[in-house]
């Protein structure tokens, strides 16, 4: 079953890549230097990218109920 959350980058993402070194399933990437993307249906939730993110955009979303 998936998790109920998953994380999503805003739009001031500094790209520092501290959120790469944290998420233990490899689902967040930086798309062409500039930005960090997560793939969200492998991120699990853990929100531990959200708790290392100095610049502070990271935030956990619920998911919406498949119908």
């Amino acid at each position: 079953m998936a998790s109920k959350r998953y994380a999503l980058v805003g739009k001031d993402c500094v790209s520092c890549g501290c959120c790469l070194k944290v998420c233990p399933i490899g689902a967040i990437n930086i798309w062409k230097g500039v930005v960090a993307v997560v793939d969200s249906q492998r991120c699990v939730g853990c929100g531990r990218c959200a708790k290392e993110c100095p610049a502070g955009v990271i935030e956990l979303m619920e998911r919406r109920a498949e119908v």
